[in-house]
């Protein structure tokens, strides 16, 4: 394997270790306390709030905007955290130029929105900085919530049972907590260890524990979850990987993206990381720009991300777009992968051009081969691992709006359930409201 990878141009080293610091620093550097009074006075502080109202988890952005400017950023932080307990790595992740941003007022008048998530971050991390939990377990209720998945979802209806007075115990296969937060997230994202810095945080309200490298499947059955606790919440994520379906895909070189950003995500010293010379990402969301993004600050020469419909389709935002291309990565619309060339390891991939018409994607019969010695599926994930019994919808398990599945005592939230975007700030409202409901069912 090590020696097709060489082959095949995926080398590790590419950059110094000054340039790979550089290249990963924080995408938006913190503000000052300065820097955030000025910003949070631009807020109108609108008595209608569109920003609150494109917020999926309802915070009262012009109150905690407030709280900043008259010098109150722990307040501001107590009220984004009464409804995001994640509030801060959503201030980090959030694509908040599609949502609280892209209604804001000012954004409208002048074309330059509040920077409501970097004030959400300083709020944020000046409370944690205090060391200060702001919310305190209620008398101990005496029933027992079982948790799969330790991700968004889990993590903030963990919070909010703990918070109400329930035991919860998490089970999460992986060795770490945090789901996507710690995974799945481009590294110029979340930097210094954010993400198990949060999660070690929000365990401050006690009443959880974390049993890792447990799940269904791992020594887990719902059905024993059920016997043993009074409620059980599903957070399991979406572990599979679509397929290529094109010839070829088997070969070296070619890999998942999402395994490729956790890797980075984990990885000591991203010199040691082999990247391609000739990079090609498949896919048009989040996921694509970030492995796209990343392959280029880890050293890559040539980037492309080859996405099977136009520009407007794309799942990545238009900041996300942006970034991507000011990094020097190209953008291919309206082409799908139909075949991987090389000898053992991938070195070319051929795209054909599509064209959509009435809304279904067709292939054209035009053909380009472009080099690739690398090559990552960044073309959506798929359930995997639900229990038996479950109604499934779309290929996810479905639930009504409180998170309810249809089986009695059984709540599911975050990507593996129907509804909502696959955003954390979505996940993080669905395990909260879910929360809720399991209090309301189990204390009557």
């Amino acid at each position: 394997m090590a020696t097709s990878h060489q082959a095949s141009g995926v080398q590790a080293g590419r950059l110094s270790a000054e340039q790979i610091t550089e290249n990963f620093s924080d995408l938006h550097p913190a503000y000052d306390a300065h820097e955030a009074a000025v910003a949070a006075d631009r807020c109108y502080f609108c008595y209608d709030a569109p920003c609150t109202t494109a917020c999926p988890t309802d915070i009262d952005i012009p109150m905690f905007l407030r709280e900043i400017q008259t010098g109150h950023p722990e307040a501001a932080a107590r009220t984004i955290l009464s409804q995001n307990i994640l509030g801060g790595m959503c201030a980090r992740v959030c694509p908040t130029e599609t949502l609280c941003e892209e209604v804001c007022v000012r954004e409208t008048a002048e074309g330059k929105p509040v920077e409501i998530g970097r004030l959400q971050r300083f709020a944020t991390d000046t409370l944690m900085a205090s060391g200060v939990h702001p919310f305190t377990r209620a008398d101990s209720t005496g029933k027992k919530i079982a948790i799969v998945g330790a991700g968004p979802a889990g993590l903030s209806a963990a919070h909010r049972l703990a918070m109400l007075g329930h035991d919860v115990v998490i089970y999460e296969p992986k060795p770490k907590s945090g789901g996507l937060n710690e995974f799945g997230i481009a590294s110029y994202k979340s930097t210094e260890n954010f993400a198990a810095r949060e999660v070690e945080w929000l365990m401050q309200i006690g009443g959880i524990t974390v049993e890792h490298g447990q799940g269904l499947g791992r020594g887990l059955t719902l059905d024993g979850l059920k016997a043993d606790h009074d409620a059980v919440f599903l957070s399991i994520g979406l572990a599979g990987v679509n397929a290529l379906r094109a010839a070829g895909e088997d070969k070296d070189g070619v890999r998942d993206a999402v395994d490729f950003i956790s890797e980075l995500r984990q990885a000591d010293d991203l010199r040691t990381l082999p990247v391609g010379r000739d990079v090609v990402v498949i896919g048009g969301g989040m996921t694509a720009v970030d492995a796209a993004v990343q392959s280029k600050l880890l050293g890559a020469e040539n980037v492309t991300i080859a996405y099977r419909r136009d520009r407007s389709a794309m799942g990545a935002s238009g900041f996300e777009q942006d970034l991507a291309a000011s990094k020097g990565v190209k953008l291919m619309f309206n082409v799908q992968p139909v075949a991987v060339h090389g000898n053992g390891a991938a070195a070319e991939i051929e795209l054909e051009y599509t064209s959509s018409t009435g809304g279904s994607l067709t292939g054209t019969g035009e053909t380009v081969r472009i080099a690739a010695d690398q090559i990552f599926k960044a073309i959506g994930q798929t359930l995997e691992g639900a229990p038996e019994g479950l109604e499934i919808e779309g290929r996810k398990i479905k639930v009504d709006d409180a998170g309810r599945t249809s089986v009695a005592g059984v709540w599911a939230g975050g990507d593996c359930a129907s509804g909502g975007e696959d955003l954390t700030v979505t996940a993080v409202a669905e395990g909260r409201d879910a929360a809720m409901d399991i209090h309301s069912s189990l204390m009557g």
